[in-house]
């Protein structure tokens, strides 16, 4: 898929709000299940187990909701390498940080993944480290395991920077620090990752400053990332 050809998918599925307007399946109830006694009964055992258990399910969300609006920064979150070590994002405090969910066969991959590597060259000394964070979530466009997607970065695009573990960005199973991201900076149409390469930029003290959405180039929110570093 080019690049433009990209542009005009993603553009598309804004424009009719498929991704942040998941289809819904209207319910339907059943007359029977008011005259038939073993409907009765199972409509009571539903109630009486089926609803606790449902109970506990939205209080894990709760409590996972809670955990992370308690986090205050980037740096309260550990993530995981792609050997499946966690790593503590602390380690980056001090940094400016530029967080992109990346995807080996996407339209904008070949020319996200340049720009990014000559960023990093060009400011890792002033304090800019990049983190990127694979994806499947987008028309399936990161479907190799972690080892694939580091020997891609690593050999094609010669990435210096790290590249973490596949992760969910959206839905229930998102990566924690995806849902703080998401929190702090909304997009166009709603807070969810609408696609490929959209970027955080985060500043020095851990907190997200902006958003950029998937068409827009590495290289173009360079002097906003100039800026947070004190670079002239």
């Amino acid at each position: 898929m080019s690049c433009s050809s990209s542009a005009r998918l993603f553009n598309n599925l804004i424009a009719q709000r498929i991704i942040i307007s998941p289809s819904r399946t209207p319910s339907i109830t059943s007359l029977s299940s008011f005259s038939n006694p073993i409907n009765s009964k199972r409509s009571w055992l539903s109630s009486r187990f089926c609803g606790t258990n449902r109970t506990q399910v939205l209080d894990s969300r709760s409590n996972r909701s809670m955990a992370t609006q308690s986090k205050q920064s980037v740096y309260d979150f550990t993530v995981k390498d792609a050997k499946g070590q966690e790593v503590d994002l602390s380690k980056y405090r001090g940094k400016v940080l530029l967080i992109v969910n990346v995807a080996s066969q996407c339209g904008f991959t070949n020319s996200n993944y340049p720009e990014l590597t000559t960023l990093y060259q060009r400011y890792k000394d002033q304090g800019l480290e990049i983190l990127g964070f694979p994806s499947n979530q987008f028309n399936g466009q990161e479907p190799g395991s972690n080892e694939e997607i580091q020997e891609f970065v690593c050999t094609r695009f010669k990435a210096e920077y790290p590249v973490f573990a596949k992760v969910d960005v959206n839905g229930k199973n998102a990566e924690p620090l995806y849902n703080f991201l998401k929190s702090s900076k909304g997009g166009l149409l709603g807070d969810s990752i609408k696609w490929n390469f959209t970027k955080f930029l985060v500043d020095r003290e851990g907190k997200v400053v902006d958003r950029y959405a998937p068409t827009t180039t590495p290289l173009s929110i360079e002097k906003d990332i100039k800026k947070l570093l004190g670079v002239a």
